[in-house]
């Protein structure tokens, strides 16, 4: 069966390949491995069982993480002193393909930085990473670069944290940066991990080289986590001895309390004081239950507690507002007239109190007598 090789190229990049020989390959050895359309160049850092239980998904504590992915290609043959060799002289060659790189990215006007330069053991293939705020078309750019060196030319877009990973550095803490080093994945980290190790949010205090936040912000947040569950939260009210006491703040490494009392004197105790003061206080008995209101008879009209429907309709719909409401539906539909009060024959006209009232008058004279 073939053993699983976990091997490591430049840049801090690994992958897994299939060894078929029977003789098995030490750590650190230099072999020359299939990928895709050629061959590459690569340092074999886990063999065998070990490299079927590395860590690829990160780990708390010294836990074995997950099982390793399916491997690429298969490992040729183990490299040679010529291979070596051919291997360092590409390597010398990559900072002057990295600066030409540059040059005609400025000649292009794109809005990128070169990070790095990685030529394939074969010379078949040519990658190119690069940093940039947004994305960038770099189409024109990859023609003018395959015409000048004569080779496929991959451009690769990386973030800060694999620029910082992929080019190594020392951090603040005097040792190699971890991503370069030993940590397998780069995990996200947040502002909230500083908040709750309650460190100072002084962006230059707890940024890395590469910029962004420390990447051991999360190695001791479980610990900070899982000790303030054992202390009570800071600004609750404490029932002790002496009355009602605030929390001002807690210290998880030497498990003090500091409190406040109600008279503004401040008092320093242990963890182990604190639960036994709060066992010695009497709980406090719960307040009664109120009692409902009683029920009350409302009546319409004081002194009197019949209620009839005529006293019902006043109080709910008073007589003004029902006139109102009649006027007003009136005023939005109309009132229909009946049959026998249409203008007409049989029927009295608009005006006919002042028609009555002229023919009561006296008659007058014609004009010819």
């Amino acid at each position: 069966m073939p053993a699983l090789v976990e091997v490591r190229f430049k840049g801090n990049r690994k992958d897994y390949f299939t060894w078929d020989q029977p003789d098995p390959l030490a750590a650190g050895q230099t072999v020359i491995v299939e990928v895709d359309r050629g061959e590459d160049f690569g340092t074999v850092s886990a063999f065998g069982q070990a490299a079927e239980r590395k860590c690829g998904v990160g780990c708390s504590g010294c836990a074995l993480g997950a099982v390793a992915p399916a491997p690429r290609g298969t490992v040729t043959r183990a490299a040679t002193t010529e291979d070596t060799h051919l291997a360092t002289e590409l390597r010398k060659a990559e900072d002057d393909v990295r600066r030409t790189v540059m040059q005609r990215a400025t000649a292009h006007r794109l809005g990128m930085k070169v990070s790095d330069a990685e030529w394939q053991w074969d010379r078949r293939k040519l990658t190119v990473y690069f940093t940039a705020e947004q994305r960038v078309d770099f189409r024109a750019l990859v023609r003018d670069l395959a015409g000048l060196f004569r080779t496929r030319i991959e451009l690769r877009q990386i973030g800060a944290r694999d620029e910082a990973k992929r080019l190594e550095g020392v951090g603040r803490c005097g040792r190699e940066y971890c991503c370069s080093s030993w940590l397998p994945e780069l995990r996200p980290v947040s502002l909230a991990l500083a908040k709750d190790q309650r460190l100072s949010l002084n962006p230059s205090q707890i940024s890395g080289g590469c910029g962004r936040l420390l990447c051991c912000l999360r190695y001791e947040h479980e610990f900070y986590v899982g000790s303030r569950k054992r202390f009570p939260k800071e600004g609750k009210f404490l029932t002790t001895a002496r009355g009602q006491e605030r929390v001002q703040a807690v210290d998880i490494f030497r498990e003090r309390v500091l409190l406040r009392g109600p008279d503004g004197s401040t008092r320093t105790v242990t963890l182990a004081e604190l639960k036994e003061d709060l066992a010695g206080v009497p709980a406090a008995p719960p307040p009664p239950a109120e009692a409902p209101p009683p029920a009350q008879l409302v009546t319409f009209d004081e002194g009197s507690s019949d209620v009839s429907p005529e006293r019902t309709l006043d109080a709910v719909a008073p007589e003004a507002k029902r006139g109102k409401r009649r006027r007003r539906r009136g005023r939005r539909g109309g009132r229909h007239r009946t049959p026998s009060e249409q203008p007409g024959d049989g029927a009295p006209a608009p005006n006919a109190g002042e028609a009555s009232e002229a023919q009561d008058d006296p008659e007058l004279p014609d004009d010819g007598e």
